[in-house]
């Protein structure tokens, strides 16, 4: 008789069914894997028959066959060694057939029976709330798999206490979810003096999820700006929270099973690669894109990035989402996130200093900026030149709105947006696109005019007059405005030519 029980294999942040069949037969002594299974996999055996060893369970001296059904999708991870070991159990009559079948289980086992933390867990209960079916994974594993709550997490810590679970000996109690995060930063943007306009574009961007460029000399504020947005964006919804913390369970980053609220701001170095970016590897791992899905990705320095690796950003800018293409792996990822970018205006940085800037003035510039393609440049709403401040200007005491008075007021632009698009794909404005977009970003006639007359006199693309519209949206939301008028246009069509002279 084939006993059963069943894990997932991962694809992207989906987690797919695996059903692992144990079988024992008459012949020589042997323990074999099928199924298409990494080296992680394979070694299982040894790992199982050791965890067994400690438990004072013997295998019989027959044939053991386990195979992961089904057999064409590729098995990677150590987290196929508890449902193993279970499948195994059952076919011995150890533990009960059927409590085997009704339940998935991952983690993988040390030598003395002791289950390990896997990566994985959130989207592992995902997809046994679906299959209704209750889910068993590590002790540390428990509390950020019991957040999705439709599914009875158990989490025990070592297979022993599995064991006595399924007998009846001692049953454990269902898991409960870990504690909800919200982070505390002390940066506020009352710290920036100056660069009022920065700010301005900053809270714009961050009310609509727009795309945002700054370009100014060496410690002129572009990165103290962007470290201080987290500080004013509204935290995450819980359908938002669960997305992202299902791409970070993946990725290893939730701690002691808490999910945080916080939108995330993800700062890679101008170093990373293609595949620390957009996602890729062993096991096509999510890459920065996807760890920022509903969030902020900082990209300082940005015409240092390589090429190849600029030029990737723009599908997922564009989709939402980043397919990673492998021999072995087709994978997708969500990538809904806000781009934030800064550079200088050119190599040396000074461009605009005369006492400071270099012999190749102003070509140096031009050959700098170049570095970022027209059809990327194009995907920026907001183009931010962000000045040196004067030296004096320094000692001043704070002025200007401090975060929490942001925060409010792009609090309730989401507010607005949020009534805008129930019921539809859309969040923010950033998504309008189509019917949606003219009807209801379509400014009024003098706005229309002074668009369409800004547009024939500086060539503005299909898709960068769409997304100053976008702009205008959001500008007018935040002025508390049904219709889209001419000052909102205005301002949005000053972000986006503000550095039409250096590109």
């Amino acid at each position: 008789m084939v006993a059963r029980a069943f894990t997932v294999a991962f694809e992207g942040v989906e987690a797919r069914m695996v059903e692992v069949q144990c079988a024992t037969s008459p012949g020589l002594p042997s323990f074999s894997i099928v199924g298409l299974p990494d080296k992680a996999v394979s070694e299982a055996r040894d790992r199982v028959r050791a965890a067994l060893g400690a438990l004072s369970i013997a295998l019989p001296s027959k044939k053991i066959t386990v195979n992961l059904s089904p057999a064409d999708l590729p098995k990677e991870g150590s987290h196929f060694d508890l449902p193993i070991a279970m499948a195994l159990l059952a076919a011995l009559d150890v533990i009960p057939h059927d409590k085997a079948a009704e339940t998935v289980a991952l983690g993988e086992l040390s030598l003395d029976g002791t289950l390990v933390p896997v990566l994985g867990a959130l989207p592992a209960a995902m997809a046994a709330a679906s299959h209704d079916k209750a889910l068993v994974c590590p002790a540390p594993c428990g509390p950020e798999a019991a957040w999705v709550g439709s599914a009875a997490v158990y989490a025990p810590a070592t297979l022993a206490e599995t064991l006595r679970h399924f007998t009846g000996q001692s049953p454990l109690p269902v898991a409960e979810a870990g504690e909800v995060t919200q982070a505390h930063g002390t940066r506020d943007f009352a710290d920036v003096k100056g660069q009022e306009k920065a700010k301005r574009a900053l809270e714009i961007a961050a009310t609509g999820r727009h795309h945002a460029l700054m370009v100014g000399t060496p410690g002129s504020g572009k990165s103290m700006l962007a470290a201080r947005l987290p500080s004013i964006l509204p935290p995450l919804t819980p359908a938002e929270a669960l997305e992202t913390s299902m791409i970070h369970s993946l990725a290893g980053l939730l701690s002691d099973g808490g999910i945080n609220r916080a939108r995330p701001f993800r700062e890679p170095h101008h170093t990373a690669s293609m595949a620390a970016i957009v996602g890729g590897g062993r096991g096509a791992k999510p890459g920065e894109v996807s760890l920022a899905h509903n969030g902020v990705l900082f990209m300082d320095e940005f015409p240092e990035y390589p090429r190849t690796v600029l030029e990737t950003l723009r599908q997922p800018i564009e989709s939402g989402e980043v397919v990673v293409a492998r021999a072995n792996a087709h994978v997708r990822y969500p990538c809904r996130f806000m781009l934030v970018a800064a550079a200088n205006p050119c190599k040396c940085g000074y461009l605009s200093d005369p006492n400071r800037a270099c012999a190749k003035v102003p070509l140096c510039g031009e050959d700098y900026m170049q570095r970022i393609s027209g059809p990327l440049m194009d995907r920026f709403d907001l183009r931010i030149e962000v000045p040196p401040v004067a030296l004096q200007d320094l000692d001043l005491p704070q002025s200007g709105d401090t975060s929490a008075m942001i925060a409010t007021r792009v609090a309730a632009g989401r507010a607005v947006q949020s009534a805008r698009f129930a019921g539809t794909d859309m969040r923010v404005n950033a998504d309008l696109e189509g019917a949606a977009l003219e009807e209801v970003a379509t400014p009024d006639t003098d706005g229309k005019d002074l668009l369409l007359k800004v547009a024939d006199r500086f060539g503005l693309s299909a898709r960068g007059y769409h997304r100053v519209l976008r702009v205008a949206r959001t500008i007018a939301d935040l002025d508390g405005s049904v219709a889209v008028r001419k000052p909102h246009v205005a301002e949005a069509v000053g972000y986006r030519l503000a550095l039409s002279n250096e590109v």
